[in-house]
């Protein structure tokens, strides 16, 4: 398995720790892809997660600059729009997951809430 899907496979099962109930995994249209979107209490979360194996390039959550942003921003909207039972949810946020995989430890896993 590539370092992305079980980034994500470990940032599924941090949030289902925390409480969240996982909507849909790799959310896809034209504009690009969002990689986790959940639920918890009354706020739709849109998640990007980024997983490195080392810091050779910086901390994970680096990787996600303004440019992504916006288009997750955009991807987002769409998905409001093609699903009109998300737009009974009251709250929207954006959260950034940065997996850093250690070799033969514990996964670090930074979870940040309103990431933009």
């Amino acid at each position: 398995m590539s370092i992305g899907p079980s980034g994500e496979d470990l940032a599924c099962s941090h949030l289902r720790k925390k409480g969240y109930r996982i909507i849909e995994r790799n959310f896809r249209c034209k504009l690009g892809e969002i990689d986790i979107i959940a639920l918890k209490g009354d706020v739709l979360i849109f998640c990007e997660v980024k997983t490195r194996q080392n810091k050779e390039f910086g901390e994970p959550f680096e990787a996600v600059t303004i440019h992504k942003q916006n288009r997750l921003r955009m991807i987002a909207q769409f998905y409001l729009l093609t699903h009109p039972k998300a737009n009974n949810v009251p709250n929207l946020r954006f959260d950034v997951l940065s997996i850093l995989l250690n070799q033969g430890g514990e996964p670090e896993i930074l979870h940040m809430e309103s990431a933009f």
